[in-house]
Parts: structure tokens; C-alpha cells; sequence
């Protein structure tokens, strides 16, 4: 399945930008929150991070490029060589994660006297504390 790159919302009264630059070419693998494209407004210069892990499968916009507020910018195929983050191995069950945690104290420890005389001054019930 193939995830589309747009153009992000640059600021408040800006509609177009110009690329700047691709740091990756058509056929290379991207990794999740890795830089894309570089836009250029004048205001503003932003990286567009890859959206997921894969390969960059297609480039719409070429360098120099004018593009507006969400416009097709490319599009990643998803899982095709990408370096995704490894998932974590399931933690084993041991004697100590499944026992219950130890009692919690019903009642919470006992304010000191300055402690007492805000809450009430400003009266907070405890349990918010």
C-alpha cells in the first residue's frame, strides 16, 4: 500500500511553497520521521519528515517547484526495504509481574499542618491532591 507525501500546513496566511531540495531519490528506502523534502516559503524553510517506513516509490514535485498547501508531493511504498523500528519481544510472565502490586495505602499520608491550612483556605477537597 502506498502512503502519500503532502504538502503540511506552513502557517497562518502561507498557501504555496517552493521545494527546495529531496535528500532521497526515487528507489531509496525511508525510515519513519526521516527528512523527505525540503520547502521553502518566505517565511519559513521546513523538512517534511517520511509519514511511515518503506521506499520512496514516486516523486511528484522536481526541485524548484511551486506547490500549494497539501498538494502530492510523492508517495512511500510502505514496507518495501524500509528501516522500521524493531518491535519489542514480549515480555515473559514471571512470578513477579503477575503478582498484584503490593497493597497501596487506602488512606494517603497525612498532610503537614501548613499543607492542611491551605487546602482548606482555599477549599480543595483532598482528593484532588
Amino acid at each position: 500500500m502506498a502512503t502519500e507525501i503532502r504538502v503540511p500546513t506552513l502557517g497562518e496566511s502561507v498557501t504555496e511553497a517552493t521545494i527546495g531540495r529531496w535528500f532521497k531519490k526515487a528507489g531509496e528506502a525511508v525510515a519513519v520521521d526521516e527528512p523527505l523534502v525540503e520547502l521553502e516559503t518566505d517565511k519559513v524553510t521546513v523538512e517534511v519528515p517520511a509519514p511511515v517506513a518503506g521506499v520512496l516509490s514516486e516523486i511528484k514535485a522536481k526541485d524548484g517547484d511551486t506547490v500549494a498547501v497539501g498538494a502530492l508531493l510523492g508517495s512511500i511504498a510502505e514496507g518495501a526495504g524500509g528501516k522500521a523500528a524493531p518491535k519489542a519481544a514480549p515480555a515473559k510472565a514471571t512470578a513477579e509481574t503477575a503478582k498484584p502490586a503490593a497493597s497501596a495505602p487506602e488512606k494517603p499520608a497525612a498532610a503537614a499542618p501548613a499543607v492542611r491550612q491551605q487546602r482548606e483556605a482555599i477549599d480543595w477537597q483532598h482528593s484532588r491532591l
